[in-house]
């Protein structure tokens, strides 16, 4: 890039004539630009940032590139894929139609889509709005039904196989387990009652209303649209790479916009327009799970504390595109970024807006790393460690992690490219170090003679794995696991078989080969596949009747052993 180009780059991509500094000092400014230096590249994408603080816009600048291909800034207007972040618009047409009257939110959802599977349990509306349906969620299950990550896919496409459907992850209300799916069915829903396609009727009930006029839902991936990024994977580093677009479904995502209009719409949910009061208070109504717990999930808003602040929040990512929205209502602050490359790190850098405009710079909260140097370590000799290490198992979410002493220290093990320290703080309760959370390792000692390992991080649930002995690989072991199985729910086929001394999956048209490793005995694991977890069911004298096959939103997945 010449001199004369780059010049003109960093004027674009610093500039905007719809800015107005005057409530923020120049001090909180010149912080607020230093956290976006890395975007402001030569050949780098970039993104938007917006602030509005008190219903006024404060900060509205573009850092990087929309277009690298033709080296075209992005600006305060650029449109970009808000990804999940969309998903708060689809609860804001459902809560519409339940204010309407032409629907209700504890509908079951098969009053609408009549052909979806009777899997025993109502699934209402409101256990779409919360995540917590129990349905299988759209890229997970595709990605087993042999789909790659970059096959186009739709509403359509998923409505075909959750009517093969025979199971649910849990049943309804039971758990949250976040679920692209129920929002796509949402959207089908509202094409139902309205009549209407959805990307219009979104358009005329609220996009148009609140004034949101560079928003748009995209049901037609393929279509040009002027004034929107390009979406890349990649980094700085590495180089980057368009990101195909596969995406052509809507409801749970895919509605383009900019930070303008994404703050006017933060902005409703304390202060909103006349006559939209009872929507957006409705838009605030918390999940509760069948045993009275609440949730911070609500209609496609999540509801928290940021270091003690109130805030409502989302955020989300599809192919390059990354998106983040907070409003904090207390202050009257509202925060938007949003970027076209996979790699902007946007969580952190709303963070740390949020942390300047709070006076929360200072603080040791947030995302702050975990230092060895942070812990004051009690003493433990080497054969102390050595009773802690093992295989421990988690049950529920079944998967393995290995307790190891490496360089005279104890690690968390999770793969190659992914352990942790425990430094030792009290008997038998140790501090995780370099990761960006408090994390506490905590074992306990079983009636059986095995341990327990209790992880908690944060104000999070704690984690309870309990030690196992790994089995002995053999090829007789890994040749019983041989053979063709069959999913009615995807109508896919795979193959188990040997290639020297591994087990290897595949024999499937759309994927190749992928390795399978043994955690336990009929535990199963495949290595940088859609397979991440696979239970083997025997019957009484031991035959293999199938397999359970689970890959984080999918769980227990059944395929029938043929031979």
């Amino acid at each position: 890039m010449n001199r004369f180009i780059f010049a003109i780059f960093l004027c674009l991509s610093f500039s905007s004539p719809q800015v107005a500094f005057a409530q923020l000092s120049r001090q909180e400014t010149q912080k607020i630009d230093s956290l976006f230096v890395p975007w402001n590249r030569p050949d780098h994408p970039g993104g938007s940032v917006g602030i509005m603080k008190e219903g006024k816009v404060v900060f509205s600048k573009a850092y990087g590139l929309a277009s690298l291909e033709y080296l075209v800034p992005n600006s305060p207007g650029t449109q970009f894929n808000i990804a999940s972040v969309s998903k708060q618009f689809t609860g804001m047409g459902i809560v519409l139609l339940h204010i309407q009257g032409k629907l209700s939110l504890d509908d079951d959802v098969r009053k609408y889509l009549p052909e979806l599977p009777d899997f025993g349990d109502t699934i209402t509306i409101r256990h779409l709005l919360h995540h917590t349906s129990g349905m299988r969620s759209l890229h997970a299950l595709l990605g087993l039904a042999g789909w790659r990550e970059d096959d186009y896919r739709t509403n359509a496409d998923l409505y075909r196989f959750m009517k093969n459907q025979r199971d649910l992850n849990f049943r309804p209300g039971e758990e949250y387990l976040y679920c692209n799916t129920g929002y796509m069915l949402m959207a089908d829903i509202i094409e139902k009652v309205t009549g209407e396609k959805f990307a219009g009727w979104i358009q005329a009930s609220i996009f148009e209303p609140l004034g949101m006029i560079h928003t748009y839902v995209e049901d037609d991936y393929a279509r040009v649209v002027p004034n929107n990024a390009t979406s890349y994977y990649g980094s700085y580093g590495k180089g980057f790479s368009r990101a195909v677009e596969f995406w052509g479904y809507v409801g749970s995502g895919n509605i383009h916009s900019t930070t303008e209009d994404l703050l006017k719409w933060m902005n409703d949910y304390y202060h909103p327009p006349a006559g939209w009061e009872d929507a957006f208070r409705t838009m605030q109504t918390r999940g509760i799970l069948n045993n009275g717990d609440t949730l911070g999930y609500a209609f496609g808003i999540v509801l928290d504390k940021y270091r003690e602040h109130r805030r409502l929040q989302h955020s989300g990512s599809i192919g390059g595109y990354n998106s983040s929205v907070q409003a904090f209502p207390d202050q009257a602050l509202n925060i938007v970024v949003l970027s076209n490359f996979s790699s902007s790190d946007i969580g952190t850098k709303s963070a740390g807006i949020a942390d300047i405009l709070l006076g929360l710079e200072k603080e040791n909260g947030g995302n702050v790393m975990i230092r060895a140097c942070d812990v004051t370590p009690v003493p433990l000799s080497a054969a102390e460690m050595e009773k802690y290490c093992g295989y421990y198992w988690n049950e529920k979410n079944r998967y393995s992690r290995k307790i190891h002493v490496k360089d005279d220290t104890l690690r968390y093990f999770r793969s190659e490219s992914s352990e942790s320290r425990l430094m030792p703080v009290a008997e038998d309760t140790f501090q995780m170090v370099d990761v960006p959370s408090e994390v506490k390792v905590r074992f306990e000692n079983l009636q059986d003679g095995r341990k327990a390992m209790v992880v908690q991080a944060g104000d999070e649930d704690p984690v309870r794995l309990e030690s196992y002995t790994p089995p002995v690989i053999t090829k007789d072991l890994l040749a019983g696991y041989t053979g063709r199985y069959y999913s009615p729910e995807l109508d896919t086929h795979y193959s188990l078989y040997l290639k020297g001394d591994s087990l290897l999956m595949g024999n499937h048209p759309r994927h190749g080969d992928f390795e399978i490793s043994i955690l336990r005995e009929d535990d199963l694991e495949g290595k940088e596949s859609p397979f991440s977890g696979i239970r083997v069911k025997r019957n009484k004298r031991g035959r293999i009747l199938g397999l359970y096959v689970s890959n984080g939103r999918v769980r227990n997945l059944w395929f029938n052993k043929l031979q």
